[in-house]
């Protein structure tokens, strides 16, 4: 029942126990209680929409940050990813495996923005061995939500 209703709450947080409960069969006090036991239990650590901001007419821009780093003795990469999470550009910091240690989302207002956040912020902290930045040009999908539909292929037919 949990990931049943995990995943519905995934791709439709607006759902309320009632329309989850109807489309599961369960009763509404029975989803109701079992939400709050995965809020209180941070399994659901939050709700949250997602916003297509080239629609919404904004400059608004991501970027990808890679972060090779040196861990700390006795607590690994926690400490420094903490602290990079501290930072309120930051939206997300995840431990990779490959060529680098933390992959680093980050939002600003412009290409300026995000390299001065880099470089004095991140870059700067004394375990960081490295960053290399990419900024993302075009959305296409984000949180399993098709921004743009597929107009078909756009190039022109060119016959011999």
């Amino acid at each position: 029942m949990r990931n049943d209703i995990l995943s519905l709450l995934e791709h439709n947080a607006k759902l309320t126990p009632e329309e989850i409960s109807v489309r599961l069969g369960l009763p509404e006090a029975e989803v109701r209680s079992e939400i709050t036991k995965m809020e209180e239990e941070q399994i659901i650590c939050g709700y949250c929409a997602c916003i297509n901001w080239e629609n919404a007419g904004s400059d608004f821009l991501t970027a990808l940050i890679e972060v090779k780093v040196t861990p700390a003795r006795g607590q690994g990469f926690n400490k420094i990813a903490g602290r990079i999470a501290r930072f309120d550009e930051v939206k997300a910091v995840y431990l990779m495996s490959g060529g680098y240690d933390l992959s680093v989302i980050v939002e600003g207002n412009s290409l300026k923005e995000i390299s001065l956040f880099v470089s004095d912020k991140i870059a700067s902290l004394e375990s960081v061995l490295s960053t290399t930045t990419h900024f993302v040009m075009k959305t296409y999908k984000n949180h399993r939500i098709i921004f743009e539909q597929d107009g078909g292929d756009e190039r022109m037919i060119v016959s011999p």
